[in-house]
C-alpha cells in the first residue's frame, strides 16, 4: 500500500496523482480531489498524503501546508466501494497492515515541521475528520459537518490517533460524546468548542487558510517548527519537565539569525522580515 510515484524532493517538483498538490512560493497546498463522491481517501491516495508529508519534513522552501477538499466538500472518509467493502474481506494480519498505513498519516502530518492550516467545508468526516484534527489550525464554515462517525459503521473511535488528540483539541467529555456517538458536530458548534479556529464564509475559507499560511510562512519558521514539536511532545510530561525541555527550545531559537532579526529591526523601529534561519 505504499504510493506508485513516490515523492522526489523538492515538493515544488512533485506531480501528484491521487490528490491535487501545489507549491505557491513558501505555501503548499494538498486537495482532496475527487468532488463527485465528496473527496474519499482510497489505498492510493492514504499512501500518497504519507510520502507527501514525509518529503515535506525535508523540504527547505515550504514553510506552511494548506490541507482542503474540492467541489464544497473536505472529505467524506474512506471509499466505500474502494476500501470499505474491500476490508470486509481481508484477514486480520491485512486488517493491521492498513490500519497501521492510515495512522502513518497522522503521524507523518504532526511530524513534519510546518504548520499546517485545514480550510473546511461540506462533508467531514471519518478519515476526513481526522486528517482535520491531525492539522494546526482548522478554519472551517458554518455549513461544515465534521463526524468521527467510525462506531456508526460498527467500529470502535480509536482510529488513527483519535482518542489522544481529541480531547486535547475538545476536552475529554465532548470528544467521548463525539466518539462515541459519531454524530456531526456543526460548524458553529466546532468553533464554540475550539476545533475551528475560526469561521469563514465557503467563498473565502480556502482563501482564509491561505492566508494564514502565507502569514506563517512569513514568520519565524525555525521557531513555528519548534512550537509544533513541543506542543506535541509535552502532552506526555510533567509541567517541571515541560518548563525544562522549553528552556532548551528556547535557548535554541535564540541562537538564530530571525531572532538577531527581529532584535535589530526592533531598535530601529521596523517590522522584522524573518528568513527562518
Amino acid at each position: 500500500m505504499s504510493a506508485a510515484n513516490p515523492v522526489t524532493l523538492p515538493l515544488s517538483g512533485y506531480r501528484a496523482r491521487h490528490v491535487r498538490f501545489v507549491v505557491d512560493g513558501k505555501v503548499a497546498t494538498l486537495t482532496l480531489d475527487r468532488p463527485d463522491k465528496k473527496n474519499p481517501l482510497t489505498f492510493d491516495s492514504y499512501a500518497e498524503i504519507v510520502d507527501l508529508f514525509r518529503a515535506a519534513a525535508k523540504d527547505k522552501d515550504v514553510k506552511a501546508i494548506v490541507v482542503t477538499g474540492a467541489g464544497g466538500n473536505f472529505c467524506s472518509g474512506g471509499d466505500v466501494f474502494e476500501i470499505i467493502e474491500p476490508l470486509t474481506k481481508m484477514r486480520t494480519t491485512e486488517l493491521l497492515d492498513f490500519t497501521k498505513m492510515t495512522g502513518e498519516v497522522v503521524k507523518a502530518m504532526r511530524a513534519c515541521p510546518q504548520p499546517i492550516v485545514a480550510a473546511i467545508d461540506g462533508v467531514c468526516a471519518g478519515a476526513g475528520a481526522i486528517v482535520a484534527m491531525a492539522s494546526d489550525l482548522r478554519i472551517g464554515t458554518a455549513g461544515a459537518k465534521v463526524a468521527f462517525l467510525f462506531n456508526r459503521v460498527g467500529l470502535a473511535g480509536c482510529d488513527m490517533g483519535a482518542c489522544a488528540i481529541l480531547p486535547r483539541i475538545v476536552g475529554q467529555g465532548r470528544a467521548a460524546e463525539l466518539l462515541y456517538t459519531g454524530r456531526s458536530m456543526s460548524g458553529e458548534e466546532a468553533e464554540r468548542w475550539g476545533f475551528f479556529t475560526r469561521l469563514a464564509t465557503p467563498e473565502n475559507v480556502l482563501a482564509e487558510a491561505t492566508k494564514l499560511a502565507r502569514e506563517l510562512a512569513s514568520g519565524p519558521t525555525f521557531a513555528n517548527a519548534m512550537t509544533k514539536r513541543m506542543l506535541d511532545m509535552e502532552w506526555a510530561m510533567s509541567i517541571e519537565a515541560a518548563v525544562e525541555a522549553e528552556a532548551v527550545a528556547q535557548a535554541l531559537c535564540m541562537k538564530t539569525e530571525d531572532f538577531a532579526r527581529a532584535f535589530r529591526a526592533f531598535a530601529a523601529k521596523q517590522k522584522p522580515v524573518f528568513e527562518g534561519n
